[in-house]
């Protein structure tokens, strides 16, 4: 089967941690990058979850909510610490 070249651009900072992470787990960048594409064209697709968490907010009704919302979580943080 013949072989085809895939480039692409990276951050250097990205590229430093990806070479020190593929030594470290005894793997090159190239066939941990092989076993990606593997990975993606037997999922038919990335193989992990992708997606982008939306988060919903809501305003406190008042200053008081607001306030003793912040003393509740400062408290039990206060108390998780002990």
């Amino acid at each position: 089967m013949a072989t085809v070249q895939i480039a692409t651009r990276i951050d250097e900072e990205q590229s430093r941690r990806f070479r020190t992470i593929t030594k470290a787990l005894g793997t090159t960048p190239a066939d941990a990058l092989r076993m990606f594409v593997a990975s993606f064209n037997a999922e038919g697709g990335f193989p992990f979850e992708t997606k982008i968490k939306m988060y919903s907010v809501e305003a406190f009704d008042n200053e008081s909510e607001a306030t003793d919302f912040a003393t509740r979580v400062s408290m039990r943080s206060i108390h998780e610490a002990r």
